[in-house]
């Protein structure tokens, strides 16, 4: 967020907590780009902020987090001390939620992410839940691609580049029918908290349909050695997809990702060396 709205939202996050009974006396930003996660001090709650337009997306986060706590899935739980709801406030919709200490700076085994992981998917496999199939989100990023006013500063190869990607792995992914199901959507390592509880996983407001390949994508290659049943053809694809898109997201006037330039510039050259490796058959 830019600092005035920062500073907005930290003052609307500690307002909502003091009314709800906690004490905020100060707020600490752990994370800030499109939207804010903040430490509030001393109740030691985490608040996530958003614009007031998310307010769905954050309803939707609270009871996809809600329902999988309940069945005992590896998920970081809402504050307990308050209603398990959104709450809205000058223009922001926050949400609270409980603050986990590290458990270490050590790397944690790759079994055991991918057994965290397992143990989520097995938690969405049983749930009935609306939600977008991961290719709405693959033409989301194609649409940002066409549109040449919001991604004005995309140069014209690159442009050709991301939209053919886009357009042929979201078809070829679908056309290998592989089993779907309920996703995280974004479980990479910076969704995932080492904590005293285990391994715990947070941010679902990216959960969509899908193969489990295309989470899985989302983690260090290592990670699928350990999970079973891979599909490592639709893994490869998958993972070129999900660069395609994350890259396509840099290049957004409005993304607000620290860096979020130079790491658009990086993944593209990832991007042209992954399918100059995979050659034709990948798109």
């Amino acid at each position: 967020m830019r600092a005035a709205e920062l500073e907005r939202a930290m003052i609307a996050a500690r307002s909502t907590a003091s009314s709800l009974g906690l004490a905020a006396d100060d707020a600490i930003v752990l994370h800030d780009s499109n939207k804010v996660t903040l430490r509030l001090l001393p109740c030691d709650v985490l608040a996530r902020v958003a614009p007031g337009a998310d307010d769905q997306v954050a309803r939707f986060e609270i009871e996809v987090a809600r329902r999988l706590a309940a069945s005992g899935s590896p998920v970081a739980a809402l504050e307990p001390r308050v209603e398990p709801r959104a709450y809205e406030r000058d223009g922001f919709v926050i949400t609270l939620w409980t603050h986990y200490e590290p458990a270490g700076s050590g790397d944690v085994p790759s079994a055991e992410v991918a057994a965290a992981l397992g143990r989520l998917h097995a938690g969405m496999r049983a749930m009935e839940i609306p939600a977008p199939h991961f290719t709405d989100r693959a033409e989301e990023a194609r649409r940002l691609v066409a549109d040449r006013d919001r991604s004005a500063a995309l140069p014209d190869d690159d442009r050709r580049l991301l939209a053919g990607t886009l357009r042929d792995l979201r078809r070829s992914i679908t056309e290998h029918g592989a089993p779907e199901q309920f996703l995280h959507g974004e479980p990479h390592p910076g969704n995932v908290l080492s904590t005293k509880d285990g391994l715990l996983f947070i941010d679902f407001e990216t959960c969509c349909r899908g193969p489990v390949e295309f989470d899985l994508a989302h983690q260090p290659e290592e990670i699928a050695e350990h999970y079973p049943d891979v599909d490592h053809e639709l893994l490869r694809q998958c993972r070129i997809l999900v660069l395609a898109m994350i890259t396509a997201w840099r290049w957004d006037r409005d993304d607000q990702l620290p860096d979020g330039r130079r790491l658009g510039e990086e993944w593209i050259a990832q991007l042209r060396a992954a399918l100059d490796h995979t050659g034709p058959s990948a798109c």
